[in-house]
């Protein structure tokens, strides 16, 4: 099959979140099972240039005409990538947001950067199936079905859309209608308009042939009025189309054995460098790195609500009187940001932060920390639980999502199980569930040994799951063709 990605973010050349990884890996594990992939992704200042194969593509938005590019990204692992560039919109500092809000301009970004991607398929020709990724794209399924309804080309091409996060809808005001010129039939009921406003995720989920999530208990939970970030309607509306596909990692580049960030590599049979690990990363944070035997709790996350740090701040007293270190990296939300500073300057030889996006110390995080915190409000999928399983580092989780779906509640008599969840969303719990595991940790070693082992066992690469997403375009594919 000839496959078309349209996403807004990809490894090796952007990311804010899992969505650039899985754009990155599941096209690379589609061609592995002899498929034809391209991804089409904008060019922001981050991404380096590359030859110009479009010199300028017109695009109708409304009344305004622009002249964007497109350039050839190259072609890595048999996937080949395309940018479009268009200097105005995504030469910025950030894909996004600024100073933790959006581009006030990020619906006019959005609508080129779909209509852009239809223009370009009818000049490279059409592909067997088009899929999308959350609401930067989500127009593309809304535009095929109305504007290029009648397209010859483009009018029977299936269309999957994949929300990796319901939280980000791409949501904002009605007088974005006449901004994009958009006909008043676009924005109608039965498209884009939600209560009120212009909402390009739900025009996708209502438009689109097939979408996925990214965990079998997220496709669950987003229907329902406590996790559907107000469209659980649409969505058990929409439910006979609707299906979990778990993600997978890359274990090429998530690896303790060929890991090229860490201070000694070590395998499921030989443990005995993520004690190198273990000091090494004490000595990034500036933290006590003389007693080995206190356990180190990592966390790298995007430090925004959705990823219950509140339960943290909850219990920080409580928490940090036990004998630990915490080591916390990311980015996000003010609030977050400061909370973590907070507890560093108030716990300076215990907690350890840093406000940044580093590659290099999130492995370092990985395989020197003994285990892994995620409290998570809600996950849709979650991958850093499934690294730390790669890694030894014992995940210590809600039981939600991706989440519940990865991790098996370890039993100390069967010595089954594969880390420690908790499901009351509180600071209670997750302190109860952590004291769970310090007790194991200290008083039980080879149980410890026995749970690191259990997860390392694990597999979670993107076989499996490229394999339900090829049946799923097959599936597609052959329902279009024959009607």
């Amino acid at each position: 099959m000839k496959i078309f990605f349209i996403a807004s973010e990809c490894v090796p050349f952007s990311k804010t979140g899992g969505l650039a990884d899985v754009a990155g890996a599941l096209p690379q594990a589609l061609v592995a099972r002899g498929h034809q992939v391209s991804v089409f992704l904008p060019r922001y200042r981050e991404t380096e240039p590359g030859r110009v194969i479009v010199a300028k593509l017109a695009v109708h938005l409304g009344r305004q005409v622009y002249e964007p590019s497109v350039q050839d990204g190259r072609t890595l692992a048999g996937v080949r990538y395309f940018f479009l560039d268009y200097p105005p919109f995504f030469d910025r500092e950030g894909l996004y947001v600024s100073r933790g809000k959006g581009f006030p301009d990020n619906p006019e970004r959005f609508a080129l950067f779909s209509l852009a991607a239809l223009e370009f398929l009818k000049k490279q020709g059409a592909p067997d199936l088009i899929h999308c990724h959350d609401w930067q794209s989500a127009l593309v399924p809304v535009l095929r079905q109305s504007l290029y309804a009648r397209d010859p080309q483009l009018a029977g091409v299936p269309i999957v859309l994949t929300v990796h996060n319901l939280g980000y809808q791409g949501k904002f005001a009605a007088g974005v209608r006449k901004r994009l010129g958009w006909p008043r039939a676009l924005v109608s009921a039965k498209r884009l308009e939600w209560k009120g406003r212009v909402n390009f995720l739900k025009g996708g989920l209502v438009c689109t042939d097939f979408i996925t999530t990214v965990s079998r208990k997220y496709a669950e939970e987003i229907k329902t009025r406590e996790y559907g970030c107000g469209l659980g309607q649409v969505l058990r509306g929409r439910a006979d189309a609707l299906e979990g596909i778990l993600n997978g990692v890359d274990y090429a580049a998530w690896n303790p054995e060929t890991d090229p960030f860490l201070a000694a590599r070590y395998s499921r049979q030989n443990l005995s460098g993520k004690q190198a690990c273990k000091k090494d990363l004490l000595e990034q944070f500036g933290l006590p790195a003389g007693n080995r035997s206190k356990p180190v709790v990592g966390i790298i996350s995007r430090f925004v609500s959705q990823k219950g740090f509140d339960l943290i701040a909850d219990v920080a007293g409580a928490l940090l009187k036990k004998d630990l270190r915490l080591v916390a990296l990311g980015t996000g939300e003010p609030a977050c940001e400061e909370m973590f500073r907070r507890l560093a300057r108030r716990f300076p030889r215990q907690v350890g932060v840093r406000v940044t996006y580093d590659n290099a110390l999130a492995h370092k995080i990985e395989a020197g920390s003994d285990m892994f915190l995620m409290p998570s409000r809600y996950e849709p999928c979650g991958l850093n639980q499934i690294y730390s399983l790669k890694y030894g580092t014992v995940p210590v989780v809600r039981a939600t999502g991706g989440l519940d779906d990865t991790i098996e509640p370890f039993d100390a008599r069967s010595r089954r199980g594969t880390g420690f969840k908790f499901r009351s969303y509180s600071g209670a719990a997750m302190l109860d569930c952590l004291e769970r595991a310090l007790r194991v940790y200290s008083e039980a070693p080879g149980a410890w040994r026995r749970l690191i082992r259990n997860g390392m066992e694990q597999d979670y690469s993107w076989g499996a799951s490229a394999g339900q997403y090829e049946e799923l375009y097959q599936r597609l594919v052959k329902r279009a063709q024959t009607g």
